[in-house]
C-alpha cells in the first residue's frame, strides 16, 4: 500500500515538473548553445591562438637537413665537363638559419592576431544579440497566441453557460427560436476561432523550437516574457560601434606592417656535414660554413606609396560607415521610443474600453435571466468585448516587440 502511494505521488511530481512553463531564458540559452555560428567563432579564436604560437616558432632557429648525390660519368670522352661536375658529388648537411627580426615587426604581427580576435569576439557578441532578438520576437508572438487562445476559451465558457439558460428561456417562449439560433451561431464561431488560434499557437511554438535548436514536439505553457527596458550604453561603448574602432586599429597596424616590411632584414646561417666531389681526399671533406644574409630595400616602383594610399581610402570608407551608423542609431532609437509611448497610451485607452464592455456584458447577462434583453444586443456586447480584448493583446504584443527592438542595442 505504501509503495502504491509512493508511486502515485512520484507520478504527480513528475507530471507537475513536466507541466512547468518554459520561460524566455530557456529558449535564448538553447539558441546560443546550439548555434554552430557561435561555435565557429570560438574555434576561430582558438585557431588564432595557434597562429600566435606559429609566429613565435618562426623566430626560433630553423634547422633543416639536406642531401644530394650526383654522378656524371664520362664514357669514351663523352660526358659533362668535369670542371663543372667534378665527375660526381655527395652532400649531406645540417643547416641552421636564425632570422634577426626587430621587436617592432614581431609586435605588429602579434597585434594583427590580437585585433583579429577582438573582431571575431565582437562579431560573436553581435550574433548573440541577433539571436536573442530573433528568439525573443518569436517567443512574444507565441506568447501572444497563447494569451488570445486563453481568452477565447474563457469567452467560450461564458457563452456555453449562457446558452444553457437561453435554451431554457426559448423553450419557455421567453425568446424566439431565431434568437437562440443567432446566439448559437455566435458561440460556434467562437469555437472555430479557438481551433484557428490553437493551430496558430502550435505553428508559432514549433517555429520557436526550430529557431532555438530545441527538439520538442510536446505542448508547453509559456511564461510571461517579463521584458523591461534596459539602459542603453554610450554609443562608443556599444558592441555595434566597437567594430569601427577595431577597424581603425587594424588599418593603423596595417600601415605599421607596410613600413616595417621596408626595413633592412638580416639572418644568420650555418651548416655542417659532409660535402665532397671525391676528387681529392674525400675522407677529409667534413666541414662547416656560416655567414650573414642582409637584405636592404632600395626601390620597389612606388609600391609602398600605393599600399599606403589604399589604406587611406579604406579609412575614409570606415569613417563614412561610422558616421552613417551614428545618425541611423539615434534616429532609430528615437523612433522606437515614440512608438513605445504611443502604444502605451493606446493600451491605457483600450483597458478603459474593456471595463465598459465588461460592464455591458454583465448587465446584459443579468437581463437575460429575466428575458429583458435582446439577443442581438448581447451578441453585439460580446463581439465588442472580443474586439477590445483582441486589440489589447495585439498592442501588448506590439509593445513587447518594441521593447525587444530597443533592448537589442543595449550591449
Amino acid at each position: 500500500m505504501k509503495r502504491t502511494v509512493f508511486i502515485i505521488v512520484a507520478f504527480f511530481i513528475v507530471l507537475s515538473a513536466c507541466a512547468q512553463p518554459k520561460d524566455l531564458g530557456f529558449f535564448i540559452s538553447s539558441a546560443h548553445n546550439n548555434s554552430p555560428l557561435l561555435k565557429d567563432y570560438q574555434n576561430q579564436v582558438l585557431m588564432n591562438g595557434l597562429d600566435s604560437q606559429r609566429i613565435r616558432a618562426t623566430y626560433k632557429p630553423q634547422v633543416t637537413g639536406t642531401s644530394n648525390a650526383l654522378y656524371a660519368p664520362v664514357i669514351a670522352g663523352y660526358g659533362y665537363d668535369g670542371a663543372i661536375t667534378n665527375g660526381g658529388q655527395l652532400t649531406a648537411l645540417v643547416g641552421v638559419n636564425q632570422a634577426l627580426t626587430g621587436r617592432k615587426l614581431m609586435g605588429a604581427r602579434y597585434e594583427t592576431l590580437r585585433l583579429q580576435n577582438q573582431s571575431i569576439e565582437n562579431t560573436a557578441h553581435v550574433t548573440e544579440q541577433d539571436l536573442t532578438r530573433t528568439i525573443t520576437a518569436q517567443y512574444i508572438t507565441a506568447f501572444g497566441d497563447m494569451q488570445q487562445l486563453r481568452f477565447a476559451r474563457e469567452v467560450n465558457t461564458l457563452l456555453k453557460n449562457e446558452e444553457t439558460l437561453l435554451k431554457k428561456l426559448t423553450e419557455s417562449n421567453v425568446y424566439r427560436q431565431t434568437d437562440y439560433l443567432t446566439f448559437l451561431v455566435t458561440r460556434q464561431q467562437q469555437e472555430l476561432t479557438i481551433k484557428q488560434l490553437t493551430i496558430q499557437l502550435q505553428n508559432d511554438y514549433a517555429t520557436l523550437n526550430y529557431l532555438s535548436g530545441v527538439v520538442d514536439t510536446a505542448e508547453a505553457s509559456l511564461a510571461d516574457p517579463g521584458l523591461t527596458l534596459r539602459p542603453l550604453p554610450d554609443i562608443s561603448q556599444s558592441v555595434f560601434f566597437q567594430k569601427f574602432t577595431i577597424d581603425s586599429l587594424t588599418l593603423l597596424n596595417s600601415r605599421a606592417l607596410i613600413d616595417l616590411s621596408y626595413k633592412p632584414t638580416a639572418s644568420l646561417f650555418a651548416d655542417g656535414g659532409y660535402n665532397t666531389s671525391f676528387n681529392y681526399q674525400a675522407y677529409k671533406n667534413f666541414g662547416t660554413s656560416f655567414g650573414v644574409n642582409l637584405s636592404v630595400p632600395i626601390f620597389d616602383g612606388r609600391q609602398r606609396k600605393i599600399q599606403q594610399a589604399k589604406i587611406t581610402l579604406a579609412e575614409r570608407t570606415r569613417t563614412g560607415y561610422r558616421d552613417f551608423f551614428k545618425n541611423q542609431y539615434s534616429q532609430q532609437i528615437s523612433q522606437l521610443q515614440q512608438q513605445l509611448q504611443g502604444t502605451a497610451e493606446l493600451i491605457a485607452e483600450i483597458n478603459n474600453q474593456i471595463k465598459y464592455a465588461e460592464g455591458l456584458i454583465n448587465v446584459n447577462v443579468k437581463l437575460l435571466e429575466t428575458g429583458d434583453v435582446k439577443i442581438a444586443d448581447l451578441v453585439i456586447a460580446v463581439n465588442n468585448y472580443l474586439t477590445a480584448k483582441n486589440l489589447l493583446t495585439q498592442n501588448t504584443v506590439s509593445r513587447l516587440q518594441i521593447i525587444n527592438q530597443i533592448n537589442y542595442w543595449n550591449r
